[in-house]
């Protein structure tokens, strides 16, 4: 098989057809191994997660590494799409769907990318797409392990960034604050101390943190917001003798667990404590028991590392001028460079690992997560275009 555009975009509406949710990438992953062999590959293999990893086989020059996520979220009521979310349609010059630009559009092109290298590229460019990015970066984490793990010179996310260079974003974690009463019978609450009474005095300390949040000149300021209250027993005719706020905190890159978890604490406590005898708020990290396709499994802490790269570095400048900014003449002048709203496995290449980490690709971010979620096939084509030059490019500035 040739590498191509229109070869990319078959791929891509075939990739949205198959449903692929956190720990479910299995079928995903079999095809997309398939159309690295069919391309041409050197290496291609999947790793004790399930992370999918191609290589084409370059000379002495640096290694970049392309990568999109193979995991995604939930598609909701079908009812409520214009276009059905696992058919992969093309209709007025759009490929529609669930993954159509987060992220399977730009997985297809970025496949198709890496084959096109082969033979001209200085370096390795290596492929790679892990799961488990929507929580957490499971994947990414284990891709990019100290202890055995990829080690590319650079980095190319390809979530969608319109054409920009992305160099960054804040991180997510998800914080929970317990506090403790005494259960009891609905028919008899005096009996009991229902620990929903504390909610008022926790979410009036959420409300004080979230007017003190810290602010970076690029990434702008971090956000913290309360998302869920859980109460134990679940049963609806007792009274709940705990409580939890579930806070979701998109964090700086200078942010860590233990800074965090203080500055919640210092903003509760006091409120509770005004409130009555509640005694000390439990405030930790939220963890789930993640389990991959292939068997693996993990607690994990359900934190998305935050980075920002220097626009002035060789990678950045390298980047921006390759890619250029689009206009009715081609490409003029270097390409806006800018970070993301949201979160990816930049985090942990750059943010954790430290290895130069831009982002690129057709899209609009405010398609993501909804049901008009699409790509302009139109904009596609040009980005496919502009990653042939893109990736040798990094490359070379990546090696000097």
């Amino acid at each position: 098989m040739t590498p191509s555009f229109d070869g990319a975009v078959a791929f891509a509406q075939d990739l949205i057809r198959i449903p692929s949710l956190p720990g479910e990438e299995e079928e995903l992953v079999r095809r997309v191994v398939a159309e690295m062999e069919a391309l041409g590959y050197d290496d291609v293999w999947t790793d004790e997660l399930g992370n999918v990893v191609g290589v084409v086989r370059g000379g002495s020059g640096a290694s970049v590494m392309l990568s999109a996520h193979l995991d995604m979220v939930a598609a909701g009521d079908h009812d409520e799409w214009e276009y059905p979310p696992f058919d992969g349609v093309i209709a007025d010059g759009h490929l529609h769907g669930r993954g159509a630009m987060d992220i399977k559009g730009p997985l297809a092109l970025q496949t198709h990318v890496g084959a096109a290298m082969k033979g001209i590229a200085a370096g390795d460019v290596i492929v790679a797409h892990p799961v488990y990015e929507e929580r957490g970066g499971w994947g990414m984490d284990h891709l990019t392990r100290p202890d055995g793990g990829l080690r590319p010179a650079a980095v190319i996310i390809g979530e969608s960034t319109n054409g920009d260079v992305a160099i960054g974003h804040r991180g997510r974690a998800e914080i929970e604050i317990t506090v403790r009463g005494v259960a009891g019978h609905a028919s008899a609450p005096e009996r009991a101390r229902n620990a929903l009474d504390a909610l008022p005095a926790i979410l009036a300390g959420v409300d004080d943190l979230a007017r003190r949040q810290e602010r970076d000149s690029v990434l702008g300021p971090a956000s913290v917001v309360a998302t869920g209250v859980d109460a134990t027993p679940a049963s609806l005719n007792v009274v709940p003798d705990r409580a939890t706020v579930t806070l979701d905190w998109r964090i700086l890159p200078t942010d860590t667990e233990e800074t965090l978890l203080a500055r919640v604490r210092r903003a509760v406590q006091p409120k509770l404590d005004a409130a009555g005898d509640w005694g000390t708020a439990e405030c930790r990290l939220a963890t789930e028991r993640q389990r991959a396709y292939t068997g693996a499994a993990e607690e994990r802490s359900i934190l998305s590392p935050g980075f920002l790269m220097d626009p002035a570095h060789p990678v950045v400048q390298a980047a921006a001028q390759a890619v250029g900014t689009r206009s009715a003449r081609g490409v003029a002048g270097p390409a806006r460079v800018r970070p993301w709203t949201f979160a990816t496995d930049g985090g942990w290449t750059c943010g954790v690992r430290g290895i130069p980490t831009i982002g690129f690709a057709p899209g609009l971010e405010r398609h993501a997560h909804t049901n008009t979620e699409r790509l302009n096939l139109d904009d596609a084509r040009w980005a496919y275009g502009r990653y042939l030059e893109l990736v040798p490019a990094v490359q070379e500035a990546a090696g000097r």
